[in-house]
């Protein structure tokens, strides 16, 4: 907005001084009878320097522009901004000398956003210039003149275009990442963002005639005013179906979604009607289309902004990014009437914010899809921790212990297996109770927890049962780091019964061998567990492969803890 300002101001001093009235076109005129009215002063004055809106309804509107006389010979362009929709034909005293459009590709000299006359050099007195807007069926805008010289005019395009470049860029940028994250993500989200951000694109690349110039599509010749209000239409749809999800209406606003659901519906229905070259249904959605695209406008601020006080982080963005292009909707709406007509530059404006609603929107995006993905790891936290001690539970243990073995493909790199079990739990369970019970379990697993490293894999398989994976230790510090856990959770002296007993755990320990699968690991650490428990408990067994091949398990080596 600021550049736009500073542009207005820069470029204010560059324009020649014009004077100027009009009227309609009636049946009969002439461009000399034209004229001579203006001479005469019978013609309405206006000021070319500021919008007017002229009428096209019927047989047009003549426009008579008296510029002052030039003495330096430079040849001048006269250039009609914004661009019309619409022909507009440039009056020679010969009759008409050429008529331009934003579909004309044959043009000398093409405006971008807006139309140009390139004039003859007048190195005498200054004759007036006469221009015939021709009758159309598409609603008058109201347009400025500025006549300049021809190296001031080629700055002033060559700047816009520029501005018009970037501002489109972005737009269509943030519309092919969210397409993209779209289709990565499955989220109908970024796709519904997608359409309302190209479909605004449509809208102004029609109503600058940048689709045109300097694009080039000569195939949209003759159906932009059709192209557009589609368009227009699908970005009101689009905005809805991106709201809904966005903003999060079935939590947040749950009594709006519904007409909001039904405005997105609504909108492309009248762009079939549009389109279906049946008159009355032609006549019908012409009718319906603007006071549709106003409710819906107030509709979607107002949803936006009831999910916004109720809680919805996201509709704070969407207002952000929509609350100052709806501004800018609304006065250039406004100024379609007659009101504001000095603010020449809403319609560079509305590119300007289109960008930075793009922008805003993108990052509200960004936004959803970290609370997104912060939602889904707490979520996943939860379906992978015990929730009494905080340690992997049996299924995601699984799953990352796999995950070690497949990492650690070298037999040479030593894995070893310790599987735990607390002696006299059940009784301390039955003697002071489950309370009792659980306290002892998270005491036992904070002791675990921080005697073990962090690569350690550590989790609770089920009851009393814990289970450990130690990478790149060899069974002599495998079998001492079982032996300190044995000595650490006696330490914790959690009694079982009156009778001075104190909770212990036996474990027992295998060493990864060729083959090994964790199923058959996991085996033979519980087999030497339960050695344990048959041999005295509070206490580390080694599993023996070569005892298993006899069939008589035996002790490769049995530690006790120091008292």
């Amino acid at each position: 907005m600021a550049w736009l300002l500073w542009f207005s101001l820069v470029h204010a001093s560059a324009r020649a001084p014009l004077s100027g009235a009009w009227r309609e076109v009636t049946r009969g005129d002439t461009p000399a009878q034209v004229l001579a009215a203006f001479s005469h002063g019978t013609l309405k004055a206006f000021d070319p320097s500021i919008l007017q809106r002229f009428p096209r309804e019927a047989l047009g509107s003549w426009i008579v522009l008296q510029p002052a006389p030039s003495g330096s010979g430079e040849e001048r362009v006269l250039s009609i901004y914004p661009a019309p929709m619409g022909s507009i034909t440039l009056y020679g005293s010969n009759g008409p000398a050429r008529t331009l459009a934003l579909d004309d590709f044959a043009a000398p000299l093409h405006g971008h956003g807006r139309l140009a006359f390139e004039l003859a050099v007048d190195r005498g007195q200054a004759k007036p210039i006469l221009l015939k807007f021709e009758p159309g069926a598409a609603m008058a805008a109201p347009e400025r003149f500025e006549l300049q010289g021809l190296d001031d005019y080629l700055q002033e395009d060559t700047n816009w275009l520029a501005f018009a470049t970037a501002c489109f860029a972005v737009m269509v940028a943030m519309a092919m990442m969210a397409l993209c994250f779209a289709l990565m993500l499955r989220d109908m989200t970024f796709a519904w963002y997608t359409g309302y951000m190209l479909c605004y694109v449509v809208v102004q690349g029609v109503q600058t005639g940048f689709l045109f110039h300097p694009l080039g599509f000569s195939w949209l010749a003759g159906s932009e005013t059709l192209v557009g209000a589609g368009a227009m239409a699908l970005s009101v749809s689009f905005a809805a179906l991106f709201i809904s999800r966005f903003c999060d209406l079935q939590q947040f606003a749950a009594s709006l979604r519904v007409p909001v659901i039904a405005l997105g519906i609504a909108m492309p229905l009248i762009v079939l009607l549009r389109c279906s070259h049946i008159s009355a249904l032609v006549v019908m959605a012409q009718t319906l289309v603007n006071p549709v695209l106003i409710l819906g406008a107030v509709l979607l601020l107002f949803t936006a902004l009831a999910a916004g006080v109720r809680g919805s982080r996201q509709a704070w963005f969407f207002l952000a990014g929509w609350t100052p292009l709806l501004v800018l909707t609304a006065m250039t709406g406004a100024q379609a009437t007659g009101a504001l007509p000095s603010l020449d530059w809403l319609n560079d404006a509305s590119i300007a914010m289109g960008a930075f609603e793009a922008i805003v929107l993108s990052l509200g995006l960004a936004d959803r899809a970290l609370t997104m993905r912060r939602d889904r790891d707490n979520v996943r936290v939860l379906a992978d921790r015990d929730a009494l001690t905080n340690l992997l539970n049996r299924r995601a243990w699984t799953e990352a212990a796999n995950r070690m073995l497949a990492e650690a493909t070298n037999a040479e790199q030593p894995i070893a297996m310790l599987f735990l079990d607390l002696d006299h739990f059940k009784l301390l369970n039955d003697r002071q109770g489950h309370v009792a019970g659980d306290r002892a379990l998270m005491a036992v697993a904070e002791v675990l927890s921080n005697e073990l490293r962090p690569t350690d894999l550590l989790g609770r398989y089920g009851g009393e049962e814990f289970i450990a994976m130690l990478h790149g230790v060899n069974q002599e510090q495998a079998v001492h780091v079982a032996t300190r856990l044995c000595r650490r959770v006696h330490r914790l002296e959690i009694p079982v019964d009156q009778n001075e007993l104190l909770l212990s755990v036996s474990i027992g320990l295998a060493m990864r061998s060729l083959g090994d699968t964790l199923e058959t690991l996991i085996e033979r650490a519980d087999q030497a567990m339960y050695y344990v428990k048959l041999h005295g408990r509070n206490q580390v067994h080694t599993f023996e492969r070569r005892a298993e091949i006899a069939g008589h398990p035996a002790p490769r080596s049995k530690h006790e803890p120091e008292s």
